[in-house]
């Protein structure tokens, strides 16, 4: 179940005693100079929790006693982990750098936060899936390639 809610007059609307456009100009200039700081290209701000065919084709070379699914799982949590590292990285050198406005700082360090929350997210994701599939596993005794 889902629902919206529309508001008539949007450019209104407050939040914390400014406006929508002026929160979302403060939250780009942030990233920006985050990024600009680290020298680093912007992200999309998604992140991929599936398994890609080069993950599958990784695994199924790797000859190892795990199915395909633990083995395309088990790189991606060390891929998610990386990523949280170095997004930790970013935080800690956004924290530390000198802002034209207090704002400007708030943004920049909740952008962060929030792309650290993604990868928590995805991480979490890609935890539960490998929980699953090592169960379907441990009720059959062994983990076994199915592929040959």
């Amino acid at each position: 179940m889902s629902f919206s809610v529309g508001f008539p007059n949007a450019a209104a609307v407050t939040i914390g005693g400014q406006s929508a456009a002026t929160l979302k100009a403060l939250s780009e200039a942030g990233t920006e100079a985050a990024n600009g700081t680290l020298g680093e290209t912007p992200t999309p701000g998604k992140v991929r929790t599936g398994t890609g065919a080069e993950a599958t084709d990784q695994a199924q070379e790797s000859g190892s006693t795990q199915s395909i699914a633990v083995q395309v799982l088990l790189k991606r949590m060390q891929e998610l982990q990386q990523q949280m590292r170095e997004q930790q990285q970013q935080l800690a050198a956004a924290q530390s750098r000198d802002y034209p406005t207090p704002e400007a700082k708030t943004s920049a360090v909740m952008a962060l936060q929030g792309q650290i929350a993604d990868t928590s997210g995805a991480l979490l994701e890609v935890t539960g899936h490998l929980v699953t599939e090592l169960a379907k596993g441990a009720s059959s005794g062994t983990v076994v390639n199915t592929t040959v």
